[in-house]
């Protein structure tokens, strides 16, 4: 699955470096979004999901809830399928206008999900 994860860190205490680590190892495209990073482990970055020309099957998410109401319009442009509500990003406002507009989300955690196999199921 071709997976984008808003708000990839490099910093490999970060549980988004984590995820990108682990989706890369169960065969997942990723597409990291960061603002101020190039690369992250020679991983392309993305300073923004409006940067991102393919189609997403899955968004997950590594960022504050206060700041999604801002990237709201970004992520229903970017059309992912699915996207993934990590613990701490929790907004039941953006999950409700993202259901609106057809995109299936669900509060899970990523690591989680890549460990037990349930990943695959969520799209």
């Amino acid at each position: 699955m071709k997976v984008a994860i808003l708000g990839a860190s490099d910093k490999p205490d970060r549980y988004s470096y984590k995820a990108l680590q682990m989706l890369k190892k169960y065969g997942h495209e990723v597409f990291p979004i960061n603002p101020v990073k190039d690369y992250i482990d020679g991983v392309k970055v993305y300073k923004s999901s409006i940067d991102i020309d393919t189609e997403i099957d899955v968004l997950t998410l590594y960022i504050g809830s206060d700041r999604l109401g801002a990237l709201t319009d970004e992520i229903i442009a970017l059309k992912p399928k699915t996207v993934i509500f990590n613990p701490g990003t929790e907004n039941h406002d953006v999950m409700t206008t993202l259901t609106s507009e057809g995109i299936k989300t669900i509060e899970a955690c990523t690591l989680v999900l890549l460990r037990t196999g349930q990943f695959t199921s969520i799209v």
